[in-house]
């Protein structure tokens, strides 16, 4: 990657994670500074979290706690309120519905693929069972969402 890429990935927003593994939080970490991703980065353990921290209440009502991401990585699988209702609410809000969300999943149904797509995802990809290709994948995320598309500033 040239240092062109690296500083265009640098002057980016920070990406929201929403997951309660620990484990593919690390995961997708390493991921993105593997594809040269230095966004800052935030993250919540679950939807309720997400929530408050998108529409800013509670311990998350400063700003500068909850800086506007310029995309959510989101497991649908989520304690609480789930992956499937964040997506909801935030694609309903008209300022928040701007902020495109990958969904980044366990989940492999049919219904989940289509059911976000309708909520209004727009992307959905299947977390792959080994760490190459999850690996991989968020590498293909990362060069897509934060190299090639022009993402709108919040």
């Amino acid at each position: 990657m040239s240092a062109v890429h690296d500083e265009m990935r640098e002057t980016q927003e920070a990406i929201l994670i929403v997951d309660a593994s620990s484990e593919d939080y690390e995961f997708t970490l390493r991921g993105l500074n593997l594809a040269g991703v230095r966004n800052p980065v935030h993250r919540c353990r679950d939807g309720d979290e997400a929530l408050d921290y998108l529409f800013r209440r509670g311990t998350y009502e400063d700003p500068e706690k909850s800086p506007r991401p310029c995309a959510v990585l989101l497991e649908l699988n989520l304690p609480r309120t789930d992956g499937r209702e964040v997506l909801r609410e935030l694609k309903n809000d008209p300022v928040l519905k701007r902020i495109p969300v990958i969904v980044l999943t366990t989940s492999n149904d049919e219904r989940d693929v289509e059911g976000c797509y309708r909520a209004g995802a727009n992307s959905y990809i299947q977390k792959p069972v080994n760490i190459e290709g999850f690996f991989k994948a968020i590498q293909r995320l990362a060069d897509y969402w934060f190299e090639v598309v022009t993402l709108p500033r919040l």
